[in-house]
């Protein structure tokens, strides 16, 4: 997201935020005019925790296209924020990037891993400590259970695959019978 945020103030290319709690958006506003003194924000918006209506989603669109913000950085937490920019595809024209826990993170509300954590591949454990009662679901019950469906249909296409090759598959020993 920084880098992101550094090219945008570069270019001149301004943003909206979108998401995450009100104080959130706040820190997380001035921390990038302090990073990226040229960065233009073009407005921000913590909507409800909750489904929001088609009414309340026009609303937002509006909203953000009155801004004139040509990418909108979207924070709702996974899967909620993919949802909502698959919603708003073809109404909103705007680039639309999602950017997860990244608000909470360069808010300073949240600390994220250190890089030698991110690059063993723990950020996940890292975070499941910070924050356990809001993600032990999702890595201890969601996440296993994807990773079983998955083995399930990726065996599921390894067996359908290696039966039709030996179907494909000629028996030289029946035919070389034959000739015999």
């Amino acid at each position: 997201m920084l880098a992101w945020c550094d090219r945008a103030a570069q270019f001149g290319i301004p943003i909206y935020l979108y998401g995450n709690k009100k104080t959130t958006l706040k820190k997380l506003e001035y921390n990038l005019h302090q990073k990226f003194p040229h960065i233009i924000i073009a407005g921000t918006h913590s909507p409800p925790f909750r489904t929001l209506t088609a009414a309340e989603e026009a609303e937002d669109i509006a909203r953000i296209h009155a801004s004139g913000a040509k990418v909108v950085l979207v924070s709702l937490g996974c899967p909620k924020q993919e949802e909502w920019m698959a919603r708003q595809q073809g109404k909103l024209q705007a680039v639309m990037i999602g950017v997860g826990a990244a608000f909470s993170f360069h808010s300073g509300e949240i600390s994220q891993a250190p890089r030698w954590v991110m690059k063993m591949g723990f950020e996940w454990l890292y975070r499941l400590i910070k924050e356990p009662t809001r993600l032990w679901r999702r890595y201890l019950i969601n996440n296993p259970l994807f990773l079983i469906l998955l083995t399930i249909q990726l065996a599921k296409v390894w067996f359908d695959f290696t039966l039709f090759h030996r179907k494909l598959k000629p028996d030289f020993k029946k035919q070389s019978s034959k000739l015999i």
